[in-house]
């Protein structure tokens, strides 16, 4: 079944107030699609209502993904279905290490994947090859498998965990909420590498960001900019390196013109 996502004049509230103002989307598998957009312009409210906050309030338009309409599903349904939020800012949760969390999101996918009961659990072994190859993959020392989860990471070993679950989890559709923030160079080459080895031709990435300095490492074939909740320019990779030099100003002049 086709993976694609497909957004459908989304408009989103919360708290009472209308965020998200007809939202029109599609990301394509194998394609990585980027969002630009200057602050409050909507782009981590789309993020977590495709994700399935509860806190976001879906008040007009669809979700379609592999062919059906998720806004009826719960988080942990869409995260199943092969939807992965890559956070701006991972909650630590004190008392859970991070091996545990990860074997525990992968028995629940294999699940739901029809694997027989019997046999739903990976098996240590096997996670444990897994996890220590993924690791490696990302600079990360072994005992990091150890530590509770986000609990004392610093900005980029929250980040790089991120990318660790989305490695291990093997996503269909990976939204990654600003993944650049809070990186110096460094880590941002690390996390930018762990993501490009997982690009395959059944993935569709969504890449929030507002810097085109993540887009040097992954590289998007679509680019959109977000203003005032909704999609108002939409291009190739060119469309991020003007933005760059050029700021948002002008768009923003373009569409008073349009409106006048």
């Amino acid at each position: 079944m086709a993976s694609e996502l497909i957004i459908k004049e989304l408009h989103v509230a919360v708290n009472g107030q209308e965020i998200l103002k007809g939202v029109n989307l599609t990301v394509q598998p194998g394609t990585v699609h980027a969002i630009m957009g200057p602050n409050g312009s909507g782009k981590s409210t789309l993020a977590y209502t495709i994700a399935g906050h509860p806190n976001y309030e879906v008040t007009d338009g669809e979700i379609i993904y592999k062919g059906e309409n998720i806004l009826e599903l719960e988080a942990d349904e869409r995260s199943k279905l092969g939807i992965f939020l890559a956070f701006q800012y991972p909650v630590a949760v004190p008392g859970v290490t991070v091996a545990n969390f990860l074997r525990a999101a992968i028995n629940a996918q294999r699940a739901q994947e029809g694997v027989d009961p019997k046999e739903t659990a990976i098996p240590m072994v096997q996670f444990r090859r897994e996890l220590r190859a993924a690791m490696e993959s990302l600079s990360m020392d072994e005992s990091f498998a150890r530590r509770y989860l986000n609990d004392g990471f610093s900005g980029g070993e929250k980040k790089r965990l991120e990318i660790l679950q989305m490695t291990m989890l093997k996503p269909s559709m990976a939204v990654m909420d600003e993944t650049d923030s809070g990186l110096d160079i460094d880590a941002l080459r690390v996390v930018s590498e762990g993501v490009n080895r997982l690009l395959n031709p059944e993935l569709g990435v969504l890449v929030i960001t507002h810097y085109q300095r993540l887009l040097d490492y992954i590289k998007p074939q679509f680019v959109s900019v977000m203003m005032e909740g909704r999609v108002v320019r939409s291009g190739g990779p060119e469309l991020a390196l003007e933005l760059e030099e050029r700021g948002y100003d002008w768009i923003k002049e373009e569409l008073v013109g349009d409106a006048s």
